[in-house]
């Protein structure tokens, strides 16, 4: 027990920081800690965490993406008119559609990086503005409501008592936090995203084809945005061009605030997770509370300015009065 808090200090006191933030937030508003409520922000936030996993594996990659949540609409709206085409399909045939689009979507975005060697955020700003533009001019900005009745049914997989029930979303959710775990916890691939994140010469000297895994760390957030497309529509009963425009700082802020490194070689699933339900229970209390929706803007760009100042100092070496060195690379 001891080891698993030195190693994972992070998550312990953000761990802390939310029980501490959830009580009080339950002692200032007596609807915060209601079962329909916290069901409501589990479900509601089921596809930021999806993204936020998905955003992870770049982050620990070294790189930066932004474009993920227009991917999601793009990959939703071509999901719909490709089941439409087949004649409603199921789950099944719903993931593999929006999974594909999803990954053919990360994969432009390796491509353009790793071909052209250009610095990762300017290239998914580009692909955001394109991806966003195309997608309204050839839509017009009109929505789909004619949907098969397995993509909009709602699914309680598990109840919280009167009042609330987490939603097929929730479980989605939980699948992408497994498989995204598996990956960079249990996988020779996942040793090597945390070594070209930390020293992208070293990991190429040492033999990791760092090619293969921007197209890996692309790929994954975009399957995980096709798939957090997919139930987002599950929860909204329709699609909607322009619905996920406008949540990618909510959801990079999360996932720096979760120990992820904007500079690479740092993250895990759980510490995301936890940076996701800081950032919706401090939305949720500020709306319960009736505080401006504009500070919680300020306190999100000032999570970002934080974690982009501290990216590249190791504050325990500093507070040591020593340094640390980065970029050791360890593939074994």
């Amino acid at each position: 027990m001891r080891d698993y808090l030195r190693t994972h200090e992070g998550e312990v006191r953000l761990f802390i920081v939310l029980a501490a933030l959830t009580l009080s937030l339950g002692f200032a508003s007596p609807t915060f800690l209601s079962a329909g409520n916290l069901a409501s922000l589990l479900n509601n936030n089921a596809v930021n965490v999806i993204w936020a996993v998905g955003l992870l594996v770049v982050l620990i990659a070294g790189g930066i993406d932004i474009s993920f949540a227009v991917g999601a609409s793009v990959a939703q709206y071509l999901t719909a008119l490709a089941l439409n085409a087949v004649g409603g399909g199921n789950w099944i045939v719903g993931l593999l559609f929006a999974g594909a689009f999803g990954i053919a979507i990360g994969c432009v975005n390796a491509a353009l990086i790793a071909g052209f060697r250009i610095v990762s955020i300017v290239v998914t700003i580009a692909t955001f503005n394109a991806l966003f533009g195309l997608l309204m001019f050839t839509t017009s900005g009109k929505s789909i409501y004619d949907l098969p009745d397995w993509w909009t049914d709602r699914v309680a997989v598990v109840s919280l008592g009167t009042g609330g029930a987490l939603m097929l979303p929730a479980a989605g959710m939980v699948a992408a936090m497994v498989a995204t775990w598996f990956l960079i916890s249990r996988t020779t691939t996942g040793r090597q995203l945390y070594a070209f994140g930390d020293n992208p010469e070293g990991a190429r000297r040492a033999g990791v084809a760092t090619v293969t895994i921007q197209f890996i760390a692309y790929g994954w957030l975009g399957l995980m945005a096709g798939i957090g497309g997919l139930m987002q529509v599950n929860l909204a009963q329709e699609v909607v061009p322009n619905a996920l425009i406008g949540r990618e700082l909510d959801v990079l802020a999360a996932v720096v605030l979760g120990g992820a490194r904007l500079g690479g070689g740092r993250g895990s699933v759980f510490g995301c997770f936890l940076g996701v339900l800081l950032v919706a229970v401090v939305q949720n209390g500020l709306n319960l509370l009736g505080v401006s929706p504009y500070a919680f803007k300020m306190l999100i760009g000032l999570t970002i300015l934080a974690a982009i100042s501290l990216s590249n100092f190791d504050l325990g070496a500093l507070l040591a009065g020593g340094s640390r060195r980065r970029g050791h690379v360890d593939l074994n």
